[in-house]
């Protein structure tokens, strides 16, 4: 059995000792948001937070997560119906097309802004060099960060 919360809710469910927490997320929890690629942390579509910090669900066992605050793609948005500001962003920028490596890119790159506000476009270069995408071509999804980026330190001096 194992406990976390997953995006701000309590979860359980039984494991195996050597059940991948992709596999959990998608099979046990039905939470289909984390992406499986290439099974071996190098394709960057499974990026979750835990407690935090950017990893890999395809290399985290389930079991290693118990307590921990996971937070996947789905809770990125503020609330049910919205997008958030990085979102919203890839949304004007058309910044996906089959999606299949967005829901680790948007992860990463959230991670990114909450730390670094003022990242500038090398910086969300670097973080992006952890991903592969094979349709958008990088362009359209550095366009949408360097926006979200921009808008994020427009509200923090607002605020």
């Amino acid at each position: 059995m194992v406990r976390f919360r997953l995006n701000g809710e309590p979860v359980d469910g039984a494991t195996e000792p050597r059940m991948l927490l992709s596999d959990f997320l998608r099979h046990v929890l039905a939470r289909t948001g984390t992406h499986v690629g290439c099974e071996h942390g190098v394709c960057g579509a499974c990026t979750i937070r835990i407690d935090g910090m950017m990893a890999r669900a395809c290399m985290t066992l389930a079991v290693q997560v118990d307590g921990a605050e996971i937070t996947t793609v789905e809770g990125l948005a503020p609330a049910p119906g919205r997008l958030s500001v990085l979102q919203a962003a890839f949304r004007r920028h058309h910044a996906l097309q089959c999606g299949f490596c967005t829901a680790g890119i948007l992860m990463s790159l959230d991670t990114l802004l909450q730390a670094e506000p003022e990242a500038d476009a090398g910086r969300i270069r670097d973080v992006l060099s952890g991903h592969l995408c094979r349709c958008t071509g990088y362009r359209p999804i550095l366009d949408a960060a360097v926006e979200a980026a921009r808008a994020l330190r427009k509200e923090t001096q607002n605020a």
